[in-house]
């Protein structure tokens, strides 16, 4: 599947590109990235290999994530028009400022305007909420989103890093209000973080929340760079405590695992764990980052590998996650509820606590 297959996100006819471009590496201001020219590079490659999708914040590299996109993508009639650029408010741009973030109604607006401002151009195509604000109801939050779609600044809303029951809580707002609903759900999802399985995902398909999971490397340890023979690499990294706090045996097993999958696909070990996340239920376009242009090359082949039944099998159970209750409990509740019976093609086994026949009971 090439970058120009595109898919809608989630629950609407918002089409996009399987990988989607992360930006988070626009600017060097945070002591690690690409600086203007590479990333003007890296971003052409991927409007000319067919991507559409980028992904920015707001405090991404303190704001020149944004410019940079808006330097060579916003202020373009023809390339802006082609492009769904998607951003996030909630991080503060003023230390000390109260309502300089969050999601309250008066930092949205004043973050949507900057954003507009830097990216050069007059609406957002997908705006994210970048974290869940614990301080702001949420329904002042949707009802100033809904605000924003209104006078046509947004056309398409988003959630990041936010609790399932919030995200519910916030699209039932939206349907009882009549607001504009979301569209898309981003997350940490990768072979090393798997727990979004519990609530997050189940939650997301339930809404038709398209998924777009960032850090599928782990900040580049499933990129197969970080091996056991090569620990002293990971210290070295400009990533410092993101990479080494993410190390340990487990993580080495599987970056082994992957390099063992890569070889046998003739892939990297990068694509290998890519191509595991494309293939999960829910997920819709997966955000990448790439510092070069031969990290983008790299990434975006993953699209053409193709893992056997067996290989995904084994992936994914060597990296299953621990859930929080009621994951497990209920993952065999089929056997309380239906024991004895297929439903939907899903067979469940008789369980011993039910009676055997209308003999056995009271």
């Amino acid at each position: 599947m090439p970058l120009d297959h595109y898919v809608t996100l989630g629950r609407s006819g918002l089409r996009v590109s399987p990988f989607c471009l992360g930006a988070m590496t626009f600017g060097t201001e945070w002591g690690f990235g690409s600086d203007e020219k590479d990333s003007a590079e890296v971003l052409a490659a991927y409007l000319d290999k067919g991507g559409n999708f980028i992904d920015t914040a707001n405090v991404y590299t303190k704001g020149h994530s944004e410019k940079i996109i808006g330097d060579n993508l916003g202020r373009l009639p023809a390339k802006r028009s082609r492009a769904v650029i998607a951003t996030k408010f909630f991080g503060t741009m003023r230390v000390g400022d109260p309502n300089a973030g969050g999601a309250g109604r008066k930092a949205i607006f004043q973050s949507c305007e900057d954003s507009l401002r830097r990216l050069q151009t007059d609406y957002i195509d997908l705006y994210w909420m970048h974290c869940y604000d614990k301080f702001t109801p949420i329904e002042e939050t949707m009802r100033a989103l809904e605000d924003l779609v209104a006078a046509g600044k947004v056309r398409y809303l988003g959630f990041s890093d936010t609790p399932a029951w919030k995200c519910a809580e916030a699209q039932m707002w939206a349907r009882l209000r009549g607001w504009a609903p979301l569209a898309a759900l981003q997350v940490e999802y990768s072979l090393l973080e798997r727990t979004v399985e519990g609530e997050l995902i189940p939650m997301a398909r339930h809404f038709g929340l398209g998924v777009t999971p960032w850090s599928p490397l782990k900040f580049g340890i499933l990129s197969g760079k970080f091996t056991r023979a090569n620990k002293k690499a990971a210290h070295n990294s400009k990533r410092g405590d993101w990479v080494t706090g993410s190390l340990n045996d487990h993580a080495y097993d599987v970056v082994d695992l992957l390099l063992k999958t890569a070889k046998q696909t003739k892939a990297s070990p990068a694509q290998v764990a890519l191509a595991w996340l494309q293939a999960q239920p829910g997920v819709t376009s997966t955000i990448i980052g790439a510092r070069t242009l031969a990290q983008l090359e790299d990434n975006v082949k993953a699209l053409e590998v193709k893992l056997t039944k067996d290989q995904l099998k084994a992936l994914s159970e060597l990296t299953t996650p621990t859930l929080d209750f009621p994951a497990a409990f209920i993952s065999r509740a089929g056997n309380f509820s239906s024991g004895g019976a297929t439903i939907n093609g899903e067979h469940f086994d008789p369980t011993p606590m039910a009676p055997k026949d209308d003999s056995d009971r009271y």
